[in-house]
């Protein structure tokens, strides 16, 4: 009787132990892992500037968009109607590009770009396709995303925040 007690204490040293280092572990993964982009997530939503390069409504639909997810704060968002008005954007982290207001502009945009600069370009289908030789282009840019759909702008903007935390 006496050897089992012995053999279940030495089992339960070892589970103490193994639990012990799995914490350890636990806590330095997160602390280098996901600690970073929830720092970068943080002050992208707090400091960084979108340039929303819409005209009419939709500058102010989008604008609600970011502005009801309660994630972004009006005094960060910069906006674009007009060719005249891209100098402004110099500030914006990134830039949300409605497609059909602008469609003859994108290489410009693109030319305004920095290479740290985020671009999301909203192109819903019903409102005609981007040309594949602008496709072309936008894809030899680093840090872009092209949305079809409404609800996954604010996920691809999120993406950009954490993905271009460095700036």
């Amino acid at each position: 009787m006496n050897d089992i007690i012995n053999l279940l204490d030495w089992v339960g040293r070892v589970s103490a132990a193994l639990w012990l280092i799995a914490i350890v572990v636990g806590i330095s993964g997160w602390v280098n892992g996901i600690r970073p982009a929830l720092i970068r997530l943080g002050t992208g939503f707090a400091k960084r500037k979108i340039a929303i390069f819409a005209k009419g409504e939709m500058q102010s639909s989008l604008k609600n968009l970011l502005l009801d997810s309660k994630l972004f704060k009006s005094k960060n968002i910069i906006e674009i109607a007009s060719r005249g008005d891209f100098s402004r954007a110099e500030q914006a982290t990134i830039y949300l590009v409605y497609w059909p207001d602008w469609p003859d502009d994108m290489l410009e945009l693109l030319k305004r770009k920095k290479d740290g600069t985020a671009l999301v370009v909203y192109a819903p289908q019903d409102k005609g396709r981007i040309p594949q030789e602008v496709i072309d282009e936008i894809n030899k840019e680093r840090n872009v995303a092209v949305s079809n759909l409404r609800g996954r702008l604010l996920n691809d903007i999120v993406g950009c925040l954490i993905t271009t935390g460095y700036i």
